[in-house]
């Protein structure tokens, strides 16, 4: 495993970064206790626990959180007394992403800055998190979406269990599958993350094991038994933990109706060129088949916005070819294009039609497959403007994995 390798290489890092960025992107003020509550602390005997504590807002990510995961796990991989984190979410989510309520306000006010700096704090965090040099353990107990996804998997072992509920659900709210996204779905059996990135589809926790993106899956009342047994445990092994992890794994295996169980149609159909390709051969397939599932990914495209189906395509196909810091700052670009408006109000209006307003009738611009040019698409991989800063990420301290 990629992530046990590079937790042999030996290596003396420079002062690491601490994220101080700006705490204006949160949706209503805070006072410095609501602040430092938002991510709870537990230390263990040789570990340390991170606890995602916005449960009312199903632990949305804002900078504050990104920030304070940043300078946590900076303190713990210098600290010998630390051999590895744990991370997890209160209630009934792990993460569902980024707050992307607080980022529409935020675009609206013209208030540009404070969402460049909630992708970089976040984007430098996932960075972080996928060199780290001590092992990590994320419990998906619940929803992990989007940017909840991307906190949790390039860490070394992901518990899935049955309330565990996973999508990247960006294309359907005018967006791309960011945060690490082009890089762990470009890397599913297949064409598996094409067919997650485009539909916005859910996996369950049985999916996620079956698939790779969990390393373990256990039922959800045996958590306090593996919480118990981690927080006794004195070591820095990763196959020590390995090892407690399987001692309490359980066999899952997807339903019939999984599209797992369908990968030989899934694979003709995204594996194709274009979207306009994969949703002519879906045609096909739910015309000759009159299968449900078939039916079901039909009408998650069409609600999907045509520029975002093809720029997550083609961000996928990218990550295929680029680690993890490489995928990172394109995607950085791509999202300050996103929330420019200068392409396409796309996500504003995916965000009000969907999670604002909720009249799930978004006017997608432009409306339709043939009216995104060529030029639209290249615009969110281009390079940022000479008075932009790219995203920079500590390649040189901290070496990125393919």
């Amino acid at each position: 495993m990629q992530s046990l390798k590079r937790l042999v290489t030996s290596r003396r890092l420079d002062s690491l970064l601490r994220c101080s960025r700006s705490l204006s992107s949160l949706p209503i003020n805070y006072s410095a206790d609501d602040l430092q509550d938002q991510v709870l602390v537990e230390g263990k005997a040789s570990s340390r626990i991170a606890i995602l504590n916005r449960p009312s807002a199903l632990n949305a990510l804002n900078t504050n959180i990104s920030a304070r995961l940043h300078e946590l796990y900076a303190s713990w991989e210098n600290d010998p007394n630390v051999g590895f984190v744990v991370m997890k979410g209160s209630g009934r989510a792990f993460c569902a992403g980024g707050d992307i309520v607080a980022l529409y306000h935020l675009i609206n006010e013209g208030k540009i800055e404070e969402c460049k700096d909630f992708f970089r704090t976040l984007y430098g965090f996932i960075y972080h998190l996928g060199t780290y040099l001590k092992p990590h353990v994320a419990i998906l107990n619940g929803i992990t979406m989007g940017g909840g996804a991307g906190i949790s998997i390039p860490g070394t072992f992901r518990i899935a269990t049955g309330r565990t509920v996973f999508a990247t659900p960006e294309t359907q709210i005018g967006f791309h599958p960011d945060a690490g996204a082009s890089f762990h779905l470009s890397r599913l059996p297949g064409h598996l993350g094409e067919y997650l990135g485009l539909t916005g589809e859910k996996l369950s926790g049985a999916e996620m094991i079956s698939c790779g993106l969990a390393t373990h899956f256990s039922h959800t009342e045996k958590l306090p038994l593996i919480e118990e047994e981690l927080g006794n445990l004195v070591t820095d092994d990763p196959s020590v933990i390995e090892s407690t992890l399987e001692k309490y794994s359980d066999v899952a295996y997807p339903e019939k109706i999984s599209a797992l169980h369908r990968i030989e149609v899934l694979d003709k159909c995204f594996g194709l060129d274009t979207v306009e390709e994969i949703i002519d051969s879906m045609e096909s397939e739910a015309s000759a088949t009159n299968d449900v599932w078939c039916n079901s990914t039909l009408k998650k495209l069409k609600q999907a916005s045509p520029l975002s189906l093809k720029v997550s395509l083609r961000s996928i196909r990218e990550g295929r070819f680029q680690t993890l810091d490489q995928c990172l700052v394109r995607e950085y670009r791509m999202s300050l294009q996103g929330i420019s408006k200068q392409i396409s109000n796309d996500f504003c209006e995916g965000v009000r039609a969907r999670v604002v307003d909720k009249d799930f009738a978004p006017e997608w611009e432009p409306p339709s497959l043939e009216k995104v040019s060529s030029d639209m698409v290249d615009q969110y991989f281009a390079p940022l403007s000479e008075s932009e800063t790219n995203l920079m990420l500590p390649t040189k301290q901290r070496e990125a994995f393919n």
